[in-house]
C-alpha cells in the first residue's frame, strides 16, 4: 500500500492550537445552572455540545472527538448519556466521576488516570480540586448523537427558561 502524501497546508487544518482557541461559556444547556458552570474547548470536531456557534480546532472527525473542559472548583456537569463511549482524564487537578441513573456511583481520579464510560451509562464529573482545573474528554463515533440529560438537570434547565430543541441545540422557552 502506498503512502499517503499530504501537504503543509492540509496538515496545518489538521492542528489546533490551544492558546487560539475560544471556549465555550453556555456549551451545554445544563451550563445555565450555576454548579454546572464551565468552558470547553472543542479540539477535534464539536462532540455533543448544543451551542452551534462553538468554535471547533480541527473539524476533520475521523472515529473519536476530543475537548478540554477548564472549570472552578465544585464545577463539573450534570448527568446525562449519549450513544458512545466516553472517556476522561485529568490534566490538571482531581476530578471525580459519577454514573448510574441517579449518579449513585462516583470515583475520584488524579491527574493522568483515566476512566472509560461504556454507552447507555448516565454520567457526570465535578471538579474536586481547590482551584481551576483542566479534564480531557473524548467521545467516540463520528456521531456521536445528543445528550440524553437526566430528567433532575432537564427540569431544572426548564426552570431557568432553557431547553434543547430537537437538533441538541440550546433554545430559550418560557420559565417553568
Amino acid at each position: 500500500m502506498a503512502n499517503r502524501q499530504v501537504s503543509r497546508e492540509e496538515m496545518l487544518e489538521r492542528v489546533a492550537v490551544f492558546r487560539s482557541l475560544s471556549p465555550g461559556k453556555r456549551p451545554l444547556v445544563d451550563a445555565v445552572l450555576p454548579q454546572f458552570q464551565r468552558e470547553i474547548f472543542n479540539i477535534i470536531g464539536g462532540g455533543v455540545t448544543e451551542d452551534p456557534t462553538m468554535q471547533v480546532g480541527i473539524r476533520a472527525v475521523e472515529g473519536f472527538h476530543m475537548a478540554i473542559i477548564r472549570a472552578e472548583p465544585g464545577k463539573g456537569t450534570g448527568l446525562h448519556n449519549h450513544k458512545t463511549v466516553e472517556v476522561f482524564m485529568p490534566l490538571t487537578g482531581r476530578w471525580s466521576v459519577q454514573w448510574g441513573d441517579e449518579g449513585e456511583n462516583e470515583l475520584t481520579l488524579d491527574q493522568y488516570d483515566v476512566i472509560s464510560v461504556p454507552v447507555g451509562v448516565m454520567r457526570g464529573f465535578r471538579n474536586e480540586s481547590g482551584h481551576e482545573a483542566m479534564l480531557l474528554s473524548i467521545v467516540g463515533g463520528t456521531d456521536p448523537g445528543k445528550v440524553d440529560w437526566a430528567e433532575k438537570v432537564r427540569s431544572a434547565t426548564r426552570e431557568r427558561g432553557f431547553d434543547v430543541d430537537d437538533q441538541g441545540r440550546i433554545i430559550e422557552v418560557a420559565k417553568a
